[in-house]
């Protein structure tokens, strides 16, 4: 059967994969290799998982929530507008989980799509960072996150991270301080790191009340990082992976398209539905409308037969910064 592109009546999008197409028509066409279809209700098909942030004297789970495995990321988007229109659309089909941080100056777009988007608020996920430069202590973290609730439009994130580990080595106790007292005041659900290497982690057993909920690092099937994946599970953290496709650096590599070919998905969607299937919240980010869609439907592709292709891919490529091998 040959792809087929229905006209909307109603409704939103939801994105299925089909037969597979030669890589030069993959190439050629975004979407060779994807049917549009059209349902009443958009639905993701997977299920959620719960986070929570772990004792680290008793080693119960505290502030238990469930969190989409699956969202949008808004790094980079800058322009007026486009944040918000991004956002609105990713809504549009189905995705509830947004991403987004003080640093990416667009947490006011996020907001404004979530108001514009008439969804429950209780629907909807919404993930942002204590920016770097701004963790140096207690005051500024509570300050810090009262700004982005404000930035937001919201009495309450489901989600607040530290955006990378405090350049101050002996801010980071006070720092994380100020993000347990955030949680305890309410104003997030819970509370988490990015960009923390195991030796953070473990660093963090020594002056922390609760231990993360998430750990979000660049994970991808160039950069597979088992062992800090396990050290994030090990201290009852999910991991939450950030640039999956490697910032595009590695999407039209011959490794990665043959796996997609033999799929009959996007070399996008392959890479995607990887880091999902390792145990992975996965929040690609595109302002693309197709890309978006596109993105979507790599949770109905399945990878079976192809683990050791994706193994030969690790080459521990990271495609951005990585503050995970600071001190």
């Amino acid at each position: 059967m040959d792809e087929v592109l229905l006209l909307p009546k109603g409704g939103t999008q939801h994105l299925r994969a089909t037969r597979s197409r030669s890589l030069d028509e993959v190439r050629r066409f975004k979407l060779a290799t994807i049917t549009i279809e059209y349902e009443s209700e958009p639905k993701l098909a997977m299920a959620p998982v719960k986070i929570a942030n772990t004792s680290t004297s008793t080693g119960d789970r505290h502030h238990e929530v469930e969190m989409p495995m699956f969202g949008l990321g808004v790094y980079l988007m800058g322009d007026p507008g486009e944040c918000k229109s991004s956002v609105l659309y990713a809504l549009e089909q189905g995705y509830r989980l947004i991403d987004t941080a003080m640093a990416y100056g667009n947490e006011h777009e996020v907001g404004e799509a979530i108001r514009e988007s008439g969804l429950p608020r209780e629907d909807l996920f919404i993930v942002t960072k204590l920016r770097t430069p701004h963790a140096t202590g207690y005051e500024n973290t509570i300050q810090r996150c009262q700004e982005s609730l404000e930035n937001l439009g919201l009495d309450q994130m489901d989600l607040y991270l530290v955006h990378s580990p405090p350049k101050d080595p002996d801010a980071r106790a006070s720092v994380w301080q100020g993000m347990e007292a955030c949680l305890s005041n309410g104003w997030t659900r819970s509370i988490g790191v990015s960009n923390y290497g195991a030796h953070h982690l473990d660093a963090m057993l020594s002056y922390a009340n609760v231990m993360p909920s998430v750990n979000q690092i660049e994970v991808n099937p160039w950069l597979q990082r088992p062992a800090l994946r396990a050290a994030t599970e090990g201290v009852g953290a999910t991991v939450m992976a950030y640039s999956p496709l490697a910032r595009g650096h590695k999407i039209s590599e011959r490794g990665i398209t043959e796996i997609a070919a033999s799929l009959g998905c996007t070399p996008a969607q392959a890479a995607i539905k990887w880091c999902l299937d390792a145990g992975a919240v996965t929040i690609p980010k595109s302002s693309n409308p197709a890309r978006i869609s596109e993105n979507l439907a790599a949770l109905e592709v399945d990878l079976s037969g192809t683990e050791e292709a994706f193994a030969a891919l690790e080459e521990s490529y990271v495609s951005g910064w990585d503050p995970t091998s600071e001190p």
